[in-house]
């Protein structure tokens, strides 16, 4: 099952570039589909404020808010095998 990650970002964030960092890890264990989008963009700025991102990055994991500041490798990995597992089987 694929995780639809958002990203919201900034410019010169050092945050930013750790969490896109952690995402390429944890991509590699996970099926994730990542799109960044910039927070001072029209979408970015209305995602945030639904979200109730207070800075960046924001995450939001299949489109329910996840976090800000700071991503945690340990808990988006929690997270997503907590996921798999409780997922209903797909039937075709």
């Amino acid at each position: 099952m694929t995780a639809e990650i958002t990203l919201l970002t900034q410019a010169d964030c050092s945050l930013c570039e750790h969490a896109k960092r952690v995402l390429d890890s944890v991509g590699r264990d996970h099926d994730l589909r990542v799109t960044e989008i910039d927070l001072e963009s029209d979408g970015g700025h209305r995602l945030a404020h639904e979200a109730r991102v207070l800075f960046a990055p924001g995450i939001l994991l299949d489109g329910a808010p996840f976090g800000h500041g700071r991503l945690s490798e340990r808990k988006l990995r929690r997270t997503l095998k907590r996921r798999e597992t409780t997922s209903p089987p797909t039937t075709h």
